[in-house]
């Protein structure tokens, strides 16, 4: 990499509670020289970070995150190295090490032989790293067991949820008995009277200390240390509205106890349960809030999963076990049946059937035979292959699949803005709206205002946690994306996501999107007295020399039938008409019906054929054996399977479809005519595709375009949303803003209700979000007391502030149960089935 390139750098950050959370990493690394852009993930967890590595490096950005108050996940991993003579090769493999992004530190011992790498396991993966070391010319011998990036943040994840379950049954020991000696006197005057005589009001509130105190400098002492830095770098957060909520109760009630004299006579009350059951709940919430982000990402876990860890490598005559990121490319691997294809290759020798459903979302499984491409993490069926590698490491399809993920996980799309605008001024809102409700009952409370004035100012801080605020839109986006995935489609970004619901109108390539983009034969019908076999073995023997596309589809079809081609005694093109061949002493000619006309046949008797085949936009030829007319045929590119479905449920969901294609007019009507399109645009040069796209936003309606993410690159930077029809290994389609994996056109509408479904998700947790705060805030404050006597205390604005939060994360995980409206592909015939390839009439 060259000094003053920007990179990107990935790190995972943990203690982030809400939106504020995030706003407070973000500014802080932005803030730091270098830096272009941050962008922090509450849901997923990460923050990416774009800067100029000649200004600035990881070590920074890591303190940077733990000034904040934050910590960042970092990993170390000893490597074994072999090949080191000499201080030189230390320094060369210490330098190769530093040189891969996210790693912080690296040191290199000669006498151990053993290298020590800290790196951010966002970035970096142990196979990198071995990796770096094989390209200085070293090796690296293998380990039992390592763990991998993915593995690291997953431990990380699974520690701060033990930690937080440890936190809560610690703080539930003492709260649980804290609140029913507060409230059971309460509600039981009885027993209020019968400790009162027994034990006394001032015994009672040293022992409710007693059991306040482990809880609020135990377990609360998290809010103090991120409170605390949110408050001195000005950004103040959930955490120190906690901090300052339940510190106003535990001291006020410390002071009471301590000296109970210097209140008026009745308005010394405790308010130990206030700080001790808010922190419980408070960090309950947070429990359950790391138990349900973790079921948000299941889908990213399914993709790692899919990863194998070894391979069968077959080298000097011998197969062996070797980890996948020791194979090369080129390699030769062995892959048995019922075992997953370790990696993106090519099939020199077997025959078998792979399913690639995890990768394409294709349900019927492919089949595979020498010269086929697979992909990595696909699972193969009952035939053995041999494989050669062509993608390995990062550049593999699923690795790529992955990266799409995380980074589409980790955007934010345009409805994020509003959230963040106001979580920008909701907290020092929040600060205020605290101080007034304290001056105002402190000013309007009579009897016991200090008493009411400190409740109401407590639950109003605790009630307007921003949790549900931050969570709202991120771990929405995180579930919809890991779901599109699951299905085959790859959502690049927040903003693709969102802008997808919006479109008005899709415009549809045809050739490879709409049609399968190969020329088959489609039709053969034959005259009285012919043999449908014969003439199709004669006419396909004549043309077997010849390149021509109609040439090569009738080749194709009578090889698909099994049939034997014999070479042509002679042939030569008869210019403007056709072919004259004798094949096996049977003189075979093939042209239009003017050919048929030269040669003295009248063509008309097969002129109610030759019409239909015109309405449906094919051009009919005719064929003569001997001088008979013995058929016509007809060869187009045929509708892909799916089209006709994926149109009429487009316009089911409102949308409006047309087509932008490089085809005649009248093959391009007559497509439209049976896919039921509504808008046409044919003969369009490649270069021109955008023009027409834009001709279609006229008026400000929002296009979507589907095309083949190569040809049709401009015009899918022009629309709105670009989509691109994959085939499972081209999925860097760098000018789309979603891939479909699957070259199955019904992935459109599938993509198009995911995108809906997931931004009808995300309003409905913003609404619930911001409506919870401006519903309960008043209340918090007491506007209730005067006219209903309701009031809203600290311990229940804790756990509606908990719900909040859990309503936000189930309700994103519904997205996990979203059902495509099309099904999957239905079985087609495969290409070793006669007939498979020819639907003949």
């Amino acid at each position: 990499m060259t000094a003053g390139e920007p990179t990107v750098l990935e790190i995972g950050v943990q203690g982030m509670t809400c939106a504020s959370c995030v706003g407070r990493v973000e500014r802080g690394l932005k803030k730091v020289a270098g830096v272009h852009d941050a962008a922090v993930n509450l849901a997923t967890e990460r923050a990416s970070v774009r800067f100029d590595p000649a200004q600035t490096d990881a070590r920074t950005l890591i303190a940077t995150v733990r000034d904040v108050g934050y910590e960042p996940v970092t990993a170390e991993v000893d490597l074994p190295i072999t090949g080191m003579t000499c201080a030189n090769c230390v320094g060369r493999v210490e330098r190769a090490l530093t040189g891969v992004d996210g790693v912080l530190s690296a040191s290199v011992n000669l006498a151990s032989e053993r290298a020590k790498i800290s790196y951010l396991p966002a970035t970096a993966t142990p196979g990198q790293l071995r990796a770096a070391v094989r390209e200085a010319g070293y090796g690296v011998l293998e380990q039992e067991q390592e763990t991998s990036g993915a593995d690291t943040q997953r431990a990380a994840r699974e520690a701060e949820v033990r930690h937080l379950r440890a936190q809560v049954v610690f703080s539930a020991v003492f709260a649980v008995p804290l609140l029913l000696i507060a409230m059971l006197p309460m509600l039981w005057p009885a027993l209020e009277r019968s400790l009162m005589a027994s034990v006394g009001m001032g015994a009672l509130n040293w022992i409710m200390l007693a059991l306040a105190a482990p809880v609020q400098f135990g377990p609360g002492r998290r809010f103090y240390r991120l409170g605390w830095a949110s408050l001195k770098h000005r950004s103040p957060d959930m955490n120190a509205l906690v901090m300052i909520g339940t510190s106003a109760a535990f001291f006020y009630s410390l002071v009471v106890t301590v000296a109970p004299q210097l209140f008026p006579a009745g308005t010394a009350h405790v308010y130990f349960e206030a700080s001790g059951v808010v922190i419980t709940l408070i960090l309950l919430g947070k429990y359950f809030e790391a138990l349900a982000k973790g079921r948000s990402s299941e889908a990213m876990k399914t993709l790692l999963s899919l990863q194998p860890k070894e391979a069968r490598v077959l080298r000097d005559g011998e197969e062996r076990l070797t980890p996948v990121d020791e194979v090369g490319v080129g390699d030769t691997l062995r892959v048995l049946p019922g075992e997953s294809i370790p990696l993106d290759g090519e099939v020199l020798s077997g025959q078998s059937y792979v399913n690639e459903s995890m990768i394409t979302g294709e349900s019927v499984p492919i089949q595979k035979t020498g010269g086929a491409a697979v992909i990595g993490g696909t699972l193969n069926g009952n035939g053995a292959l041999t494989v050669r590698t062509t993608r390995v490491g990062n550049d593999t399809a699923l690795a790529q699949i992955i990266k799409l993920v995380e980074t589409a996980q980790g955007s934010k799309p345009p409805i994020q803005g509003l959230a963040d605008q106001v979580v920008a001024v909701f907290v020092p809102i929040v600060l205020v709206i605290a101080a007034v409700t304290f001056a105002a009952w402190l000013w309007l409370g009579g009897e016991g205002a200090l008493s009411q004035a400190l409740i109401n100012m407590v639950a109003v801080l605790i009630i307007a946690c921003p949790c549900a605020m931050g969570l709202a839109t991120p771990v929405s986006v995180m579930v919809g994306t890991g779901k599109a995935a699951e299905l085959g489609m790859l959502f690049k970004s927040g903003t693709a996501l969102e802008g997808l619901q919006a479109a008005q109108v899709v415009a549809l390539d045809k050739t490879g999107t709409l049609t399968r983009g190969q020329p088959e034969l489609t039709d053969l019908n034959m005259s009285p007295g012919f043999g449908r076999a014969d003439v199709l073995r004669l006419v396909a023997s004549a043309e077997q020399d010849s390149e021509h596309p109609i040439a090569r589809a009738i080749v194709n079809a009578a090889r698909s039938e099994g049939l034997p081609l014999t070479a042509p005694d002679s042939s030569q093109a008869v210019p403007g008409f056709g072919l004259d061949a004798v094949v096996g002493g049977v003189r075979v000619q093939v042209g239009a019906d003017r050919y048929m006309t030269r040669l003295g046949l009248d063509p008309a008797a097969f002129e109610a054929q030759a019409a239909q085949l015109g309405d449906e936009g094919k051009s009919p030829l005719y064929v003569a054996l001997d001088g008979a007319l013995a058929a016509i045929l007809a060869v187009a590119d045929p509708i892909k399977d799916g089209s006709r479905e994926a149109v009429a449920a487009l316009h089911r969901q409102g949308l409006k479809v047309a087509m932008i294609t490089g085809d005649n007019a009248r093959t391009a009507q007559a497509i439209a005519r049976q896919l039921g399109i509504d808008q046409v645009q044919a003969e369009v040069l490649p270069g021109d595709k955008a023009e027409a796209v834009r001709a279609l936003q006229q008026g400000g309606q929002k296009v979507a375009f589907v095309g083949d993410g190569i040809n049709d690159a401009p015009a899918l930077a022009q629309a709105d949303v670009g989509l691109a029809i994959g085939t499972g290994t081209d999925v860097a389609v760098e000018t789309a803003d979603v891939v479909l994996m699957s070259g199955d056109l019904r992935g459109v509408p599938n993509a198009l209700a995911l995108s809906r479904a997931t931004l009808r998700n995300i309003r409905l947790n913003l609404f619930w979000a911001f409506a919870y705060n401006v519903l309960l805030i008043p209340v918090a404050a007491g506007v209730l007391i005067p006219a209903f006597g309701l009031r809203l205390s600290p311990v229940l604005a804790a756990a509606a502030m908990g719900f909040s939060s859990v309503f936000v994360l189930t309700n994103a995980l519904r997205l996990r149960s979203f059902k495509p409206p099309l099904p999957p592909s239905a079985p087609r015939p495969q290409p070793s089935e006669p007939g498979g390839q020819l639907a003949a009439t």
